[in-house]
């Protein structure tokens, strides 16, 4: 008998292996043996700092350091704009915000400083 890893969404004892995926039959969830040793990986903590060096955290409040023209509008996020309440993601844009006046948006980190 193998030893297959338990489900890691249900800890089921019952997985089984179809092609290189794993299953479990219990929750219907399906991931990669590779994925399991890549999971260390994935948790670990995502650094993302301002224009000065700062570490940015969910919640902190930035201020805008440069005029930021918004694509496809002819609006434009000033100087000293302050950003409530970022969120950090993931892709080339690190902030995910809102802005009063102009709605949901993406920043880099690059462009903002921690107040």
């Amino acid at each position: 008998m193998s030893t297959l890893p338990a489900c890691p969404q249900c800890q089921s004892a019952y997985t089984y292996e179809d092609g290189s995926q794993l299953v479990c039959p219990e929750c219907g969830h399906e991931w990669s043996l590779a994925q399991g040793a890549d999971t260390a990986a994935a948790e670990e903590v995502r650094v993302v700092k301002d224009a000065v060096g700062n570490l940015l955290q969910d919640g902190d409040t930035v201020t805008v350091i440069k005029d930021l023209k918004i694509k496809g509008s002819s609006l434009v996020v000033k100087v000293g704009t302050k950003v409530k309440n970022i969120r950090l993601a993931e892709g080339d844009h690190d902030i995910d915000c809102k802005i009063d006046g102009i709605g949901a948006m993406g920043l880099k980190s690059e462009f903002v400083k921690k107040v």
